[in-house]
């Protein structure tokens, strides 16, 4: 029996990274972010997929805001540091370091971009929209 269970557990090892890979904003719950203004840890069992991602939630009601327009909460460049964007580079945001401005999440790469944003957020974003849609 235990070598049937530490077999188990050695073919499904593999499966749990790949899993993590594909969720949102590292499990955080992207509506915390713009009703709390701070991130929340979203929870296994409450959890939807949009855009071939697993989004995480913190409330059953988190999740159906995010369900009734998942725009309106997700992280503005697709989840893109706005200031590696303005300088031409394309860099996942950190959930950790973010800014909510005019009602948009916006996901930064680190505590220096994100001073860098909070400085200059008209530029910046201005700048990050040209590489954007490119």
């Amino acid at each position: 029996m235990k070598t049937l269970l530490i077999s188990l557990m050695l073919t499904a090892a593999p499966v749990l990274p790949a899993m993590a890979q594909d969720w949102a904003m590292d499990g955080y719950d992207a509506v915390g972010f713009l009703e709390s203004g701070r991130p929340l840890p979203g929870r296994g069992d409450i959890s939807t997929l949009w855009k071939g991602k697993v989004w995480h939630f913190a409330s059953e009601e988190n999740r159906s805001r995010f369900e009734s327009d998942p725009r309106r909460f997700a992280p503005a460049f697709g989840g893109l540091c706005p200031v590696a964007l303005s300088e031409g580079r394309r860099v996942a945001g950190d959930p950790k370091h973010f800014v909510v401005i005019g009602n948009k999440l916006y996901l930064v790469g680190s505590s220096r971009a994100f001073r860098k944003l909070q400085a200059a957020p008209a530029d910046i974003i201005a700048k990050a929209q040209e590489t954007w849609q490119r």
